[in-house]
Order: structure tokens, then sequence, then C-alpha cells
């Protein structure tokens, strides 16, 4: 059964009890990675091993992402910044113990690439925190596997 969370604004990225932040560098420029994360809301299953799916809701203001293990997420965009910035909050998932998430994605350049910083950012019970923390060497490799994953797929498909 969804729960609704605790509805959090951007800045949340910096004041959240729980911040598991990561970065990547990958040779597809900003705009081909902005396209997939933002534009191209279907394909992420192909490049992020833990999706299973994620559709494009209310004209795209919104996401429903499903991921393995069956937990579900109802999102909606906080920032959709073409080439530079994608940010989304959970507003009801299935996932025990969360009380609050948002998930930003900065993009910036790194040479002909970018450069991928992607923060979640949580709140919950002393329980739930404990175990996002926990969770950081996991949601890390997956991660760096997604954007190694995307990064094949847009430098074979040529995107500029």
């Amino acid at each position: 059964m969804p729960r609704r969370l605790r509805l959090v604004e951007l800045d949340f990225v910096a004041s959240a009890p729980v911040r598991l932040s990561f970065t990547a560098e990958l040779a597809a420029p900003p705009g081909a990675v902005y396209r997939s994360l933002a534009e191209e809301v279907e394909s992420m299953p192909a490049w992020f091993a833990a999706v299973t799916a994620a559709t494009p809701t209310g004209d795209g203001a919104g996401r429903t992402v499903h991921l393995r293990g069956g937990v579900r997420f109802r999102e909606t965009i906080m920032a959709a910044e073409p080439g530079a910035r994608y940010a989304y909050r959970i507003d009801e998932t299935n996932a025990p113990g969360v009380a609050a998430m948002l998930e930003d994605w900065v993009l910036s350049p790194a040479g002909a690439g970018t450069r991928v910083d992607w923060t979640m950012a949580v709140d919950g019970p002393a329980a739930c925190r404990l175990a996002f923390r926990l969770a950081r060497p996991g949601v890390g490799r997956s991660f760096r596997d997604a954007m190694r994953s995307l990064d094949r797929r847009l430098t074979a498909a040529g995107r500029p």
C-alpha cells in the first residue's frame, strides 16, 4: 500500500539527515545524459538495472518508478534544467520507514563528456536512516554500474 511522504523542497538535498552522494564521469555530453534521465524516462530499465519500469506522469511533471524487489515510487519533478540538473521528490512509496526523500542529479561538462553528481536525500525514523547509511556501498555500486551502462548506450548510439 503506498504511503504519502512529507513534501520537501529542493533545499532538502542539503539538509536531509541522510545524504548519499556519488559521482561519475561519462564520455557522453550533458545533453544526451539529461535526455536519458529526464525525457526518455521509459528507457531507464535498459541502463539502470535496479529499475524495472519508469513512466512519465502528468505530461512530464512526474514519474512512477518500479524497482527490483517490488519497491514503487510516485515522484514529482522539482528541477528540470536541460543539460544541467534533474531533481525529483518522492511523494508516495511502498518502502517502509521512509518519511521524506528527494533525488538530485547535477550534470556538468567534463572535457568532452559529463560529470554526474547524484544525491539521494532521505529522512525517516532512526532505523530507516541507519538502513540507508548501511546501504551506501550497494547504492554506490548500483549507481556506478548504471552510469557505465548509460555511457555505453549513449556512446554506442553516437548521441550528441
